[in-house]
């Protein structure tokens, strides 16, 4: 950041708008997507954010429709601009004018192991080799695997401690055998002191979820691996909960790994996996054989 960004002025309704989402515990990330949401709103309306309305929003949502912007983009505008309505305007009145739409589930895509293997092998460099089977390996969300300290990993217990995951919420995350000689290998090699996961730009930074997922995603590619769906980062983690219920983990104990608040969360991963379906006997087997009346 410059100089000249570092004494700019925040306009007073920004600046509320950000003291109103860290008063809620709305983290970093999400605030910084609340405000460039309400920053689109305004330029593609030419309208100070102060004059903002239901109906002003309402025309921009359609208009994002209209563009083609997908269901989950719509919808973070949606929220973002409720929270800035609501809250920070005070006009609560005029949220319920303002949908979220409904999206249409989608089952995860999901990895076999022997192409979560190959990607593994196809990231460039011990890191993100490393970060990749720490990602697969543990069940970890992106930014879960990029924060991870040295610290965290306790080879008494076999655990690795995730510190304020989604929701705010610290949990154990298992550690395999195999993990925990990879997670050696890369200490011995490289001696991090604080993050397991260092950034270039410095030691006392670590790596970024961005820049782990474009590793991945490089990965992917050299690996020469083509999904019918989209795939992303988040799906080592769909895989990791799919692999763990084929090899029969009770389904409450994948919720406690993945830290999933509810069993329906969790319970997806009952929809996907193949092996799941094939073996179990459909009843029809089951009938007694009756001829047919003459």
């Amino acid at each position: 950041m410059s100089n000249i960004e570092k004494t700019q002025p925040i306009h007073p309704l920004r600046q509320r708008m950000i003291e109103d989402m860290t008063l809620r515990g709305i983290s970093q990330i999400s605030q910084s997507g609340y405000i460039r949401c309400v920053r689109n709103c305004c330029a593609h309306l030419k309208l100070a954010p102060g004059a903002l309305t239901a109906e002003d929003v309402r025309g921009f949502l359609l208009h994002l429709q209209a563009e083609g912007v997908s269901v989950s983009g719509i919808n973070s505008h949606s929220t973002a601009l409720r929270f800035f309505l609501k809250v920070t305007l005070k006009r609560g009145e005029e949220v319920d004018r303002i949908p979220i739409l409904r999206d249409h589930r989608r089952l995860p895509v999901v990895f076999t192991p022997e192409e979560v293997a190959r990607i593994i092998a196809s990231a460039p460099g011990l890191k993100y080799r490393t970060a990749l089977s720490v990602t697969y390996g543990a069940g970890l969300r992106a930014s879960e695997t990029a924060s991870l300290k040295v610290s965290n990993i306790d080879s008494r217990t076999m655990t690795l401690s995730i510190e304020q995951g989604k929701g705010y919420k610290d949990r154990k995350a298992k550690l395999s055998p195999q993990l925990l000689e990879a997670l050696r290998k890369w200490w011995q090699i490289t001696r991090p002191q604080v993050w397991l996961f260092p950034s270039r730009i410095g030691v006392m930074n670590h790596i970024s979820a961005r820049q782990l997922s474009r590793q991945f995603r490089f990965a992917v590619e050299a690996a020469g691996i083509r999904k019918d769906g989209p795939v992303s980062l988040h799906t080592l983690r769909h895989s990791f909960a799919t692999h763990l219920l084929e090899a029969g983990v009770d389904i409450r104990v994948i919720q406690v790994m993945l830290g999933h608040a509810k069993l329906q969360t969790t319970s997806i991963y009952t929809h996907v996996s193949p092996k799941l379906l094939q073996g179990a006997a459909s009843p029809f087997d089951s009938l007694p054989v009756i001829d047919p009346a003459d």
